[in-house]
């Protein structure tokens, strides 16, 4: 991980040119750009903190595009090299998440962004805390739901990891659904993996999604009936 001054003076100079916040992460607007000759102003900590998570959210985006590649690639070696460099993505995130958490303890998306870079590190414990400390702040907050939710999953805590996916549906159907995707994923690895979890838990954890798929699909029906127009 870079030193902190270098993603001070990193902060510093990149402060009029980055974008806005994705959806759900900003608490304030960026400030306003200089006219020409006027004196940088002093950061406030919250300016900081959210500088600090658009970086974090850079960094995993990067992750993502290198897993990507190694999911689509057919080399071994190249698979294990995109996955390599994903993890190295992975935890720049979590240092960039951790220093804007050092300046805003409050900040829950920096709390359920450092929870997403642990996990996909392999840190499922670290990653279900800093979920916990997201949704102690923000109990509605669905991307935290459902990624802690892909924790449990990891973790084979399927009786947790069904609650989730019960809330999500109740209150955000895309999300829910993407749980369901997770959870088939989970599915296909433990029966490729026989002994890791005993057969009887797969069969009856398969057949509990199934039940929750068919469930959505006639949801998803009832409710295109009620908003086609007549």
């Amino acid at each position: 991980m870079r030193s902190r001054g270098i993603v001070v003076f990193a902060i510093l100079s990149a402060s009029l040119t980055l974008p806005a916040l994705a959806a759900g992460g900003s608490r304030q607007p960026p400030p306003p750009p200089l006219a020409q000759g006027a004196e940088q102003p002093a950061l406030t900590p919250e300016q900081q903190a959210d500088l600090y998570y658009n970086e974090g959210l850079k960094w995993r985006d990067k992750g993502w595009k290198f897993d990507r590649k190694a999911a689509e690639s057919d080399n071994d070696k190249k698979r294990d090299k995109y996955h390599e460099k994903a993890i190295k993505q992975f935890e720049k995130a979590i240092g960039s998440f951790t220093e804007a958490l050092r300046l805003i303890p409050g900040f829950y998306q920096a709390h359920s962004g450092l929870g997403y870079a642990l996990r996909r590190c392999g840190r499922l414990e670290e990653s279900l805390a800093a979920y916990d400390r997201a949704l102690a702040l923000n109990g509605a907050y669905s991307e935290a739901i459902e990624y802690r939710a892909e924790a449990y999953l990891g973790l084979d805590r399927l009786e947790e990891a069904k609650q989730a996916y019960i809330d999500l549906f109740a209150g955000d159907p895309p999300r829910a659904g993407e749980l369901l995707q997770a959870m088939q994923a989970w599915i296909a690895r433990r029966q490729a993996e026989p002994g890791k979890v005993d057969a009887a838990t797969v069969h009856e954890f398969a057949a509990w999604v199934d039940q929750r798929l068919e469930i959505a699909a006639q949801t998803d029906s009832l409710s295109q009936l009620e908003t086609r127009d007549w």
